[in-house]
């Protein structure tokens, strides 16, 4: 029990909760009532903004400061629907609990909702999968946390609460969510590991992609070398940070694009040079999509504190152009 009057440090869900503040109590009060109530900071803000909250029976100000020996009531109303459709789209769900869900995305499925893509996302698949969503940010919808590209397939951890979403959200910011791909890229690391330092921002002149600009936000990704083929590799990669097209952006930075990416590879196949060309383009002509796939998740899980660690082979689609190129590593192409 909270050494404050009336009430545990729990979540809250719908309904109104009371409570006088104890001696230690100090600080603003938006950032006071998103950790004692474990709600993010905007939905607190949001509740103080539309008269939910009352100290010592007034409305205060989002800036107010908290002091011992104070009346609370904060009134949580229940959460509304999103207003984004449930659909009944296949989802492999890998784990699940109260606080979050662990699902191996497939390629092809764009993460939320955005213009050109209104629906059949990622967010519309798990309003269908999952039950019991409780109300992040007010709304009854899925806590994305961390994204991955359209074409890339793989793991991803979703929150189902505002303290799951709260707490994952912090990890990953913190880089205590670790998050590891295969790739295969054009040609073979000179080194292994190959380590990447370089800042990523918006693309000066085409704003659909990103690059490695000076002005851009810091990112670190770590290539190691896992098999040579013939006119590219496979490699494992890990996250240091977790940027737009990060692995394709540095892959492509280094001279090794990811293979199959249309976007910062395109052409890389007729870049190889004798024996090693026909191999190469029938390599490219035999990749549905760029060769990226989130293989393994690590993180700390947001309430219990217990070790979370999942893995997800590659998908049939990557592991039939893995098992042709190792096949044909030396041989030439039928």
């Amino acid at each position: 029990m909270n050494p404050e009057t009336g009430a545990g440090h729990a979540a809250a869900g719908a309904g109104t909760r009371r409570w006088r503040t104890g001696v230690g109590a100090s600080g603003r009060l938006d950032l006071y009532l998103a950790a004692r109530l474990e709600l993010s900071r905007s939905r607190i803000q949001a509740l103080l903004e539309d008269g939910h909250v009352r100290v010592d029976g007034a409305p205060p100000k989002k800036s107010d400061r908290i002091g011992p020996g104070q009346l609370v009531e904060v009134e949580v109303p229940p959460p509304v629907p999103l207003g984004t459709a449930a659909q009944d789209i296949p989802l492999e769900i890998i784990f699940q609990d109260e606080d979050l869900v662990v699902v191996s995305k497939q390629p092809g499925l764009v993460v939320h909702p955005a213009p050109g893509h209104p629906d059949g996302t990622l967010v519309n698949a798990l309003l269908h999968h999952i039950g019991d969503l409780s109300g992040i940010g007010g709304k009854l919808r899925p806590g994305i946390v961390h994204r991955l590209d359209m074409d890339t397939s793989g793991l991803m951890v979703v929150a189902k609460t505002d303290r799951a979403h709260q707490s994952l959200a912090a990890a990953l910011k913190a880089r205590d969510v670790r998050r590891t791909y295969l790739a295969a890229i054009w040609g073979t690391l000179k080194e292994s590991p190959t380590i990447v330092d370089r800042p990523i921002g918006r693309h000066p002149r085409h704003r659909v992609r990103m690059a490695v600009v000076a002005e851009g936000r810091p990112a670190r990704t770590r290539f190691r070398h896992l098999e040579a083929w013939a006119a590219a590799s496979l490699c494992e990669v890990a996250l240091g940070t977790g940027r737009t097209h990060q692995i394709r952006v540095h892959a492509a930075s280094i001279g090794h694009p990811v293979v199959g990416d249309a976007l910062y590879g395109a052409g890389r196949e007729r870049g190889a040079a004798g024996p090693q060309r026909p191999w190469a383009m029938a390599l490219a002509r035999r990749t549905p999509r760029q060769f990226l796939h989130a293989c393994r998740l690590e993180f700390l899980h947001p309430v219990s504190g217990e070790p979370m660690v999942f893995e997800s082979d590659l998908p049939d689609d990557l592991a039939a152009v893995r098992e042709w190129a190792v096949a044909r590593r030396k041989g030439p192409p039928p």
